[in-house]
């Protein structure tokens, strides 16, 4: 397993955003949540980035945008 630290993008009501977040879990990944709900500065982190949804992904220096399993277990050597 990579030594990335990992960053997800969320909000509450996100259906691939609880998809992955579990899959990272039963993965045993650590990472760091950002609910853009709760804190405006990730909303405008998120758009810096050029995201403009969630799930966004940030491991190492990859952005992924939107759940995509198979980009993340690659980066994460799953």
């Amino acid at each position: 397993m990579s030594d990335a630290k990992v960053i997800v993008y969320t909000q509450p009501g996100c259906g691939p955003c609880a998809a992955e977040k579990e899959f990272l879990k039963k993965s045993e990944v650590d990472f760091e949540e950002r609910d853009i709900r709760e804190n405006p500065e990730y909303v405008k982190e998120l758009l810096e980035i050029g995201a403009q949804a969630t799930p966004t992904t940030i491991i190492g220096d990859e952005v992924i945008m939107g759940f995509d399993r198979a980009k993340i277990s690659e980066l994460l050597n799953l």
